[in-house]
C-alpha cells in the first residue's frame, strides 16, 4: 500500500477509489450509529466524515452501512459445494469472511485436501482463515483416510491462511496427557486455540482450559455455557442445520458478558444457505429474539475479530479492510449491497463474480471399499436387548435407549412401527472391511433407506433404512458415484446427489446442487423421515466425539466411556 497517497486520501487532499456518502454507519466499537461519508482507498477505510472527493461516488441514500459479517466457525464443506459456490451463496448475504479447520476434507486427504481447498478459494470475495485441524482422525475409535501428526500441523500452521489450531476435539486425550494431543497444542502456544467440550465441566473442565484453550461452540444448556463463560472461555454460540443452541443460550448475552460472545454455524446445508443464509441468518434470529441489532452485528463482527486476533477487520473504521455491507433496515437485516476490498461484489442478493470448480484429479477416485455381501449387515442377537442410538431433535447430542429388540434366527431385525432402524457404517478409505453395525431411533423411515459419504468426521459410508436390501443398495450405489447421498425404497434408486471431490463436495452450480438435496429431502419425507435436515442428522450419527452413543465403522461406540461396546 502506498501509504503516502493513503494519507492524502484520508486528509482529503487526493480522490477516494470509491466514495460512500450519505451512510448510517454502524459503529462496532461503541454500538453507535454514525452519520457521514465513508472514503475508501486500495481496498481499506482511510476516513468517515466529511469527504466529498472520489473517482467512484455511491450515494447511499440513508442505508445503514456495517462491516462484512464474520462466520466465527463453519465446516464449509457441509454445504456440499466448492468454495467458488460456498462463496456464491454466502457473499451476498453479506458474509466476507469465514473461520475454517477444512477438518472434513482433511480426515479424507489430508494437507493435501486442505491445500488444495485453499489455493481454490484464491480471488474469491471470501476470506478463508484457516484453523489447522487438530484431531485428524478425531480419535482411534474410527479409520480415517488421513492422520495429522504434529508435525504436519505444524507445516500447516505455517501458512499464510492459518491463523490458529481447530476445535480440540479429543477432550478425552487432553486430559489423560496424551503426548501426541498435548504436542499439537504446544505447537500452537502463540496462537488461538479452539475448544470442543462437550458436558465437560468441573476440574476436567479446568484442565482443559488451562491448557490455552481459549473457546467452545458445543455448550447446549445456559448452566454449561455459563461455567465455561465464567472459567474464561468464548463462548461460540452456534446455529446450524442440525445444532440449534442459539434460543437457549442467548439469554447468556448481557452487558456484562457479551464481548465473550460470538455467532457460528459449525454445519449448514446449501439448501439452509440458500433459504435462510449464513451468519446473517444467525444475526437475523437473534434480533427476532430480542437482541438489539447492532449488538448482533458486534457479535457476527468485532467480537469475532478480537478472539481470533484477525487485525483490522470487523469494523468501519479508518485502516480496516473496506470488507463492507449496506442494509436497509437493521431489524430485517436485508442486505443490498456486499462490498470486499472496496469492490462491490454482491447486489440485491445476487453475486457480481464468476467462480470455478475443483479440478484438482487427486481429490476424486477417494472410494476403497472391500467388496461385501448383504449378509454382512446382519447383526448377531447377543441377548433380548440392545443399545440404540436416538436422535435428539435439533441437536447433535444422542441419547442410548437400551432396547428390547425383535429376533429372528439369531439376528436382531429393526421395528419399524417403533421407530427403530438398521444403521451401517462402512469404511471407504482403507478397504478394510469393517462394517459398524446397530439400531438408531428418530428418522422415522416406514420404508427404504438413505445413505451418504457425509458422516462425521472421518467420512465413512452411513446408511439408515428399514430394510438390508434397500441399504445394501444405496451403499453400493454411494460407492458407485464415488460419493453422495443416495435414497432407495422396494428395490430401487428413488434419487441421489454424486459428491465426487473427496465424497464430501459436489463439481455442480450453487442452484443445482441444492435443488438436488431439497428433491431428496422431500423424497426421505414421503418415506416418513420427519427430520427437517435428514442428511445433516444423518451425518452426525457417526461422530464419536459428541454424547452419549454413536456408531462408526468400528463399531458402537459408548462416547462418556470412550470405548467401544459392540
Amino acid at each position: 500500500m502506498n501509504l503516502e497517497s493513503l494519507v492524502s486520501v484520508a486528509k482529503g487532499e487526493a480522490e477516494a477509489d470509491l466514495l460512500l456518502t450519505n451512510a448510517r454507519i454502524v459503529n462496532t466499537f461503541t454500538a453507535e450509529i454514525e452519520q457521514g461519508n465513508v472514503a475508501i482507498f486500495e481496498g481499506r477505510v482511510v476516513g468517515i466524515g466529511d469527504y466529498h472527493r472520489g473517482r467512484e461516488v455511491i450515494d447511499l441514500k440513508g442505508r445503514y452501512l456495517a462491516p462484512g459479517l464474520i462466520d466465527g466457525h463453519v465446516h464449509l464443506e457441509s454445504s456440499m459445494l466448492s468454495p467458488g459456490e460456498y462463496a456464491r451463496a454466502v457473499v451476498p448475504r453479506g458474509v466476507t469472511a469465514v473461520v475454517t479447520d477444512l477438518h472434513e476434507i482433511a480426515n479424507v486427504a489430508g494437507l493435501l485436501g486442505m491445500r488444495v481447498m485453499l489455493d481454490s478459494a484464491r480471488g474469491l470475495p471470501l476470506r478463508l482463515y484457516l484453523m489447522v485441524p487438530s484431531c485428524v482422525p478425531a480419535t482411534s475409535l474410527e479409520t480415517s483416510g488421513a492422520t495429522l501428526s504434529h508435525e504436519d500441523i505444524e507445516t500447516a500452521l505455517g501458512w499464510e491462511e492459518a491463523i490458529g489450531l481447530g476445535e480440540v476435539m479429543n477432550f478425552p486425550g487432553v486430559l489423560s496427557s496424551d503426548q501426541e494431543v498435548l504436542r499439537k497444542i504446544v505447537s500452537s502456544q502463540q496462537k488461538v486455540i479452539d475448544g470442543h467440550a462437550p458436558s465437560l465441566s468441573g476440574r476436567g473442565l479446568n484442565a482443559y482450559i488451562a491448557t490455552g484453550i481459549s473457546s467452545d461452540h458445543e455448550s447446549t444448556t445456559l448452566e454449561e455455557a455459563r461455567e465455561k463463560l465464567r472459567r474464561g472461555m468464548y463462548l461460540m454460540i452456534r446455529e446450524g442445520s442440525s445444532e440449534k443452541n442459539l434460543e437457549a443460550l442467548l439469554p447468556l448475552v448481557t452487558d456484562q458478558t457479551y464481548k465473550r460472545c460470538f455467532f457460528v454455524v459449525d454445519d449448514r446445508s446449501c439448501a439452509d444457505l440458500r433459504r435462510d443464509g449464513d451468519i446473517d441468518g444467525v444475526v437475523r434470529k437473534a434480533i427476532g429474539l430480542g437482541l438489539a441489532p447492532v449488538r448482533a452485528i458486534q457479535m457476527a463482527t468485532i467480537n469475532t475479530t478480537e478472539h481470533f486476533r484477525l487485525g483490522r477487520v470487523g469494523a468501519v473504521a479508518p485502516g480496516y479492510s473496506a470488507n463492507l455491507i449496506v442494509i436497509d433496515d437493521l431489524f430485517s437485516l436485508n442486505i443490498e449491497m456486499v462490498f470486499y476490498e472496496g469492490r462491490l461484489v454482491a447486489r440485491d442478493g445476487k453475486p457480481l463474480f464468476s467462480s470455478s470448480q475443483i479440478s484438482d484429479e487427486r481429490m476424486t477416485h477417494t472410494m476403497n471399499v472391500k467388496p461385501f455381501p448383504i449378509e454382512a449387515l446382519r447383526i448377531p442377537a447377543r441377548g433380548k436387548t440392545f443399545p440404540v442410538i436416538e436422535v435428539v431433535p435439533a441437536q447433535i447430542i444422542t441419547r442410548r435407549r437400551d432396547e428390547e429388540v425383535r429376533i429372528e434366527d439369531g439376528f436382531v431385525l429393526p421395528q419399524v412401527e417403533r421407530d427403530i432402524l438398521k444403521l451401517v457404517v462402512v469404511e471407504r478409505h482403507r478397504a478394510t472391511g469393517n462394517i459398524g453395525r446397530g439400531l438408531v431411533k428418530g428418522f422415522g423411515l416406514k420404508s427404504g433407506a438413505m445413505a451418504s459419504s457425509i458422516a462425521h468426521d472421518s467420512h465413512n459410508i452411513i446408511c439408515v433404512g428399514t430394510n438390508d436390501e434397500d441399504i445394501h443398495l444405496c451403499l453400493k450405489v454411494v460407492e458407485r458415484l464415488g460419493g453422495g447421498l443416495v435414497i432407495a425404497s422396494g428395490g430401487k434408486i428413488l434419487g441421489s446427489l454424486a459428491l465426487p471431490i473427496a465424497g464430501l463436495l459436489s463439481t455442480e452450480p450453487l442452484e443445482t446442487v441444492v435443488d438436488r438435496l431439497e428433491s431428496l429431502e422431500r423424497l426421505a419425507g414421503d418415506l416418513g423421515c420427519s427430520l427437517p435436515s435428514p442428511f445433516s442428522t444423518l451425518s452426525f450419527v457417526a461422530l464419536p466425539v459428541i454424547p452419549e452413543l454413536r456408531l462408526t465403522d468400528k463399531g458402537l461406540v459408548d462416547v462418556m466411556a470412550f470405548k467401544i461396546i459392540g
